[in-house]
């Protein structure tokens, strides 16, 4: 499981390759620790924040979700992300698990 639940909705672990040829889910990342994490791949560069703005900005258009309902609690500096995302819990476990292939 790539996210826990909490009291505003989900919050998504996520692996982040930035500097990709597009925007696009890319399956499951499991590290030493055994912990799952959704590989995401942007086209930005990880440079002044950029990159963690396309991610947000990717996520807000696949849940159909404001920006504003999504943000970074974890990780803003590396590649491994926990983010928060105030949402419907049903919807986005559904858009997740389709994803997780």
């Amino acid at each position: 499981m790539v996210f826990d639940e909490n009291q505003q909705g989900i919050v998504l672990r996520v692996r982040l390759a930035p500097n990709s040829s597009c925007c696009k889910t890319n399956g499951v990342f499991v590290d030493a620790d055994g912990t799952q994490w959704l590989k995401i791949q942007v086209v930005s560069v990880a440079e002044k924040g950029r990159a963690n703005q396309e991610l947000i900005k990717f996520l807000a258009a696949e849940l159909k979700l404001a920006k504003s309902n999504i943000k970074i609690i974890g990780g803003e500096l590396d590649r491994y992300k926990r983010i928060e995302i105030c949402c419907d819990k049903t919807a986005a476990a559904k858009w997740i698990e389709e994803n997780c292939k």
